[in-house]
């Protein structure tokens, strides 16, 4: 399981010793708020972990949580899988921080090692993110990462905005 690095963060594949921070973070009703829609419980936190572990066990990647090198704290947790978690889809990325780390550039901090990843290592010839349309932070990172709105289209029960980038434009930057 690769484990990645940023100037500020470092990236773990997700395991069960990361349960309390996850669930601080993803009990919080802001934090989720374009996610599900409501806060997780512990045990829906719990599930993520397990199904997050089987993934990294089958494809050699999945999600990871982001820890803050200064303080070594669980800050946020982003990934690579496929989209509509479905392995015939192009590799999605996306993220989620903390409340109290918003406006920190961590999101994108964490959004350029993961593309790097599916880029570089996994050989992806593109990588696409989604967000709700109403989440204007999330498209901001996905814009400020080098990729393109490509629409509304329904993924994961609801429409989402869909943004796209191709390896070469990603190896240009």
């Amino acid at each position: 399981m690769t484990l990645l690095h940023t100037a500020r963060l470092r990236l773990e594949p997700m395991n069960d010793s990361h349960l309390d921070g996850l669930f601080a973070m993803n009990s919080d009703a802001e934090v989720m708020r374009y996610i599900t829609g409501k806060p997780d419980t512990l045990a829906d936190t719990q599930n993520m972990i397990d199904l997050v572990k089987a993934r990294w066990e089958q494809f050699g990647f999945s999600w990871w949580s982001f820890f803050e090198i200064e303080t070594d704290t669980l800050v946020g947790a982003g990934c690579i899988q496929h989209l509509g978690r479905d392995p015939a889809n192009s590799l999605e990325t996306g993220w989620r921080l903390r409340r109290d780390r918003w406006g920190r550039g961590y999101a994108s901090e964490a959004a350029q090692a993961m593309a790097a990843f599916a880029f570089d290592t996994l050989h992806s010839p593109d990588l696409v993110a989604v967000c709700d349309p109403d989440n204007h932070a999330s498209s901001h990172v996905m814009k400020k990462l080098g990729m393109q709105y490509r629409g509304l289209e329904h993924w994961y029960n609801r429409d989402m905005a869909v943004y796209a980038m191709q390896a070469a434009d990603f190896q240009r930057r």
